[in-house]
């Protein structure tokens, strides 16, 4: 930090998760004043450490604990979104897989007009990001990085049901793949989790925590982001929510924050950097007056710039889960064990697909939602869909952060992902079913079960058990039509200044697997057009 800092340009970041922190840590790497501000609190849940305890965090004061709306297409389901609210984001909540996406998924975004983020563009920055532990062969299309701020683990000693699953999918057609994130994605592999020692890293502890504790970042957590201040058209800074935690959409009034701000202050800054994600940083866009217009006027919100696309796009990744009791052996669970999933596949559900749509993740554990029940001693096959073509929206009910916003994926709204998903559940079925887990572990299929025989049987069960990934994006694109939100050479909100978006909500098209990494990207990317560089 260089002795200028008191009189650097200061900047407020919103959101200590993914890419808000490697925002934060790299400006204050460079001298700049900065104001990292979190709704949530400290990262010290003792579960956060520990992948294999990710479910004790769901429905936690460490999670916003949101849920979309009654889905059109799935039976009315209403789904839960866990997002994270505490120093990490997400991170300090999703099961730490590292996935680049595919080569293909962002020459997409260049093609749709995102110029600078096509894959020869960002392939050089996950190279930076990371901390590889395991070897890149020479003729790797996507060489890895070594000595980067994330410790990327692949070594770890898999628990043996999941050398079982590798043998399965190889059985039903599905080649091993040794580095997903080099190349071909195609395959199944053990997946490559943020650990250090066995224990979760996330961008926060990584990249601003070291830079908090030298005091070089000032840091506000338990505090509610109201709404960006705009003057003159442009934003000088942030209001903070002023009421107790209880009050806030996403927070349970059993379970308040002692330390939210409740004076409702402004800070002020040369320029606000939103990095809330893809379903709060279009919401405080929304509530700034900035979105667009009809729906703003309708919950009460004066227009300040008529931006249609934020809110929309909202896009997300669908699981549907294979469970099978293992009937001849038992499923140890040490307490070493790094994570309770540590294999997926990705699969191409149709021969014409030009990459893969399908990622099942695999889990030692029954993924049985609240309507399931069965034996302790199974395991799950989640099916997954990766490249889904339904889009949904983001819209407010009223004009305070203590209105809850309606979250519609419109799941299922697009015929073709139920159809990926079909492909990928039949595959989860078939994979219990071959000698490996049939005969090794004596794996008898729970759900969707032997009842389930037909395409309407499919459908059936696919409606009452589909999930996400929580991986929702897309919300604020970048672009250069009319329904872009931000620039994609700067990631500045279109037609206002003094304010960025920096987070999944930028990305037009999701990618192929996990999202962790590409936020974690597109906050290094993002954070060196704040640098000028």
């Amino acid at each position: 930090m260089t002795d200028t800092a008191d009189s650097a340009r200061h900047t407020v970041v919103v959101g200590a998760g993914t890419a808000g922190s490697i925002v934060a840590g790299r400006l204050a790497e460079a001298g700049h004043r900065v104001t990292l501000i979190e709704a949530g609190g400290e990262d010290t849940n003792p579960a956060i450490p520990h992948l294999s305890r990710l479910g004790e965090l769901w429905h936690s004061p460490e999670d916003w604990d949101y849920f979309t709306v009654p889905q059109e297409h799935a039976s009315g389901r209403v789904i839960h979104w866990p997002r994270g609210r505490v120093l990490g984001g997400s991170h300090a909540l999703n099961a730490a897989i590292w996935v680049r996406g595919n080569p293909l998924d962002y020459d997409d975004w260049a093609a749709a007009g995102c110029v600078g983020w096509a894959w020869r563009d960002v392939a050089p920055v996950f190279e930076a990001l990371e901390a590889w532990d395991g070897p890149t062969a020479d003729d790797a299309a996507a060489p890895r990085g070594t000595d980067g701020p994330v410790p990327v683990v692949g070594s770890y000693r898999r628990s043996p049901i999941f050398d079982s699953i590798i043998a399965a999918a190889e059985a039903v057609g599905v080649p091993f793949n040794a580095d997903y994130n080099s190349g071909s994605q195609e395959g199944i592999s053990q997946e490559q989790l943020t650990v250090a020692d066995g224990r979760r890293v996330t961008t926060y502890m990584a990249y601003a925590k070291p830079w908090v504790d030298r005091g070089a970042i000032e840091i506000h957590t338990g505090a509610v982001v109201e709404r960006l201040v705009v003057t003159d058209n442009r934003v000088t800074g942030v209001q903070l929510h002023a009421g107790p935690n209880a009050e806030v959409e996403g927070v349970s009034p059993e379970e308040p924050t002692a330390d939210l701000r409740s004076d409702g202050e402004i800070i002020e800054a040369d320029e606000v950097v939103l990095c809330a994600g893809a379903l709060d940083s279009p919401k405080i866009l929304m509530r700034s007056g900035i979105g667009p217009a009809e729906h703003l006027r309708e919950v009460g919100i004066e227009p300040v710039v008529d931006l249609p696309g934020v809110g929309e796009n909202l896009h997300d990744h669908l699981l549907v889960p294979v469970i099978a009791e293992a009937t001849a052996r038992t499923i140890e669970h040490p307490e070493n064990e790094i994570a309770v999933t540590q294999t997926h596949l990705f699969w191409k559900s149709t021969p014409d697909q030009d990459r893969p749509d399908t990622q099942p993740l695999h889990f030692c554990v029954p993924m049985y939602d609240d309507q399931m029940e069965g034996p302790a001693n199974s395991f799950t096959l989640h099916t997954g869909l990766v490249r889904p073509y339904s889009r949904g929206r983001i819209t407010l009910t009223g004009p305070s952060s203590t209105d809850p916003a309606h979250y519609d994926p419109n799941i299922f709204s697009d015929p073709r992902d139920r159809e990926a998903l079909r492909a990928s559940l039949r595959q989860g079925r078939a994979m219990a079913a071959s000698s490996p887990l049939a005969e090794e572990w004596g794996a008898r299929e729970i759900y969707p079960g032997p009842d389930v025989v037909t395409e309407a049987d499919e459908d059936a069960y696919m409606d009452r058990a589909v999930t996400t990934y929580h991986h929702q994006v897309g919300t604020c694109r970048m672009g250069t039509d009319e329904m872009a939100v931000v620039d994609p050479a700067t990631l500045r909100v279109r037609g206002v200044d003094g304010v960025r978006v920096v987070d999944a909500s930028v990305m037009p098209f999701i990618t192929n697997g996990n999202t962790n990494a590409p936020s974690a990207m597109i906050g290094e990317k993002g954070a060196r057009m704040l640098l000028g560089g």
